[in-house]
């Protein structure tokens, strides 16, 4: 039975690929969509005489082999063992998928256990670092022996892990999965001495612009009346879209989410783009979701989950529709409870966030948050005159 369960798991991998091929060519011309719902068609056929058959007699047949308390009793200390060890263990698949992970790892990460599980370990690493790891757990996970590499988390680029890689063979499964150590903290003694810093005139600059960006958004915030949350969001939203981020999506958070407004590229080919965005419900967008929820930044360079900010009503991901190369989602909560999530894409040839330019971000998303928590009628004798007209809840931004 383990040489037919092999097959079948085999069998089954082919199918969710040329199905996730298939949710891809929907972006083709409508010349083509006969050719693809005929090859849809092929593939239920496919499911309901052979793969569904064949998946009843595996449930059959496990049916009657549950375990002993004995053997329940075992289970849940050794998860209990994984959950508490001090380093941060995580356990995935052959393609990096996350299958579990423990406290620790949670906490370096920056990750919720519920939203990292089914998503790939490789797209919370470094661009340049993803390759590697995914080469390095396909390999021991064909057996091929325990590996050990060095990478970077996109949180923290500046701190290398060291990565050790090493095959588990999970009780009733046929594919060995890949248990996954970082340890932090690696010796200098092992790393080559750094080059000598010298003055970089660009990173000065982009220092300067920073700065002189926080300064506009302190000022705008000042101009206007308290109480105003929803201006207020859409104020810091006019401030950033252009000068720091080609599009820019608010959310206010009042029981649930509701979106505000979206800002984008003023070319005739992104409105249709803009008002879709603009009509989304944020609730279907995992990423603005889970920073509501948790009121956690995230950073992402080239990001590989492109359903993290949801679909168009066909089903193509919103992030490969606007070219999204590297985004910023941004919680307005510190200190206390979240009031919106601030949504920033680049897009194109556009130079990717930097760590410098997310920690400018937490400071102005600080600044926003306390602006929207003042109470109505305070500071009321001393407003400077108001700020620029509200847009309405999909516009363009320029790019001065």
């Amino acid at each position: 039975m383990t040489q037919t369960a092999d097959e079948f798991g085999e069998e089954l991998a082919d199918f969710v690929r040329r199905v996730g091929e298939l949710r891809t060519a929907r972006s083709q011309g409508a010349g083509e969509h006969l050719t693809v719902l005929d090859a849809a068609l092929f593939e239920l056929q496919h499911v309901a005489e052979q793969l569904w058959p064949r998946y009843e007699q595996f449930v059959t047949g496990a049916g009657a082999a549950s375990g002993s308390p004995g053997d329940r009793q075992e289970r849940l200390l050794l998860k209990a063992l994984f959950q508490r060890l001090p380093l941060p263990v995580l356990l995935v698949d052959r393609e990096t998928v996350v299958r579990r992970l423990n406290f620790a790892a949670t906490g370096l990460t920056g990750t919720r256990a519920g939203y990292a599980t089914g998503r790939p370990l490789a797209a919370l690493l470094m661009p340049g670092d993803r390759g590697a790891f995914r080469s390095q757990a396909a390999a021991v996970a064909r057996g091929d022996g325990d590996r050990g590499l060095t990478v970077r988390l996109q949180q923290r680029p500046e701190e290398p892990l060291l990565a050790t890689l090493t095959a588990l063979r999970p009780p009733d499964e046929p594919h060995p999965a890949v248990l996954v150590v970082l340890q932090p903290g690696i010796s200098r003694a092992t790393a080559a001495a750094p080059p000598p810093e010298l003055p970089d005139l660009a990173e000065s600059t982009r220092h300067a612009e920073l700065m002189d960006l926080i300064d506009t958004m302190a000022g705008a915030l000042l101009r206007l009346a308290p109480g105003e949350r929803g201006e207020i969001l859409d104020t810091a939203a006019r401030v950033l879209c252009g000068r720091f981020a080609q599009w820019v999506v608010a959310d206010l958070v009042d029981g649930g989410l509701r979106r505000t407004s979206v800002l984008g590229p003023a070319a005739r080919e992104s409105t249709a783009l803009r008002q879709m965005v603009a009509a989304q419900d944020p609730a279907s967008c995992p990423l603005v979701a889970e920073a509501a929820r948790a009121g956690t930044t995230s950073l992402q360079v080239q990001p590989e989950d492109t359903d993290g900010f949801g679909h168009d009503p066909a089903g193509a991901p919103v992030l490969a529709l606007a070219d999204v190369t590297s985004l910023l989602c941004v919680p307005l909560g510190a200190p206390g409870p979240v009031q919106a999530v601030l949504t920033l894409f680049r897009t194109g040839a556009a130079r990717p966030f930097s760590m410098a330019e997310g920690q400018a971000m937490d400071v102005m998303s600080r600044h926003t948050a306390l602006a929207m928590r003042r109470p109505a009628g305070a500071g009321d004798d001393d407003r400077a005159e108001p700020g620029p007209e509200e847009p309405g809840p999909a516009a363009e931004c320029s790019s001065g």
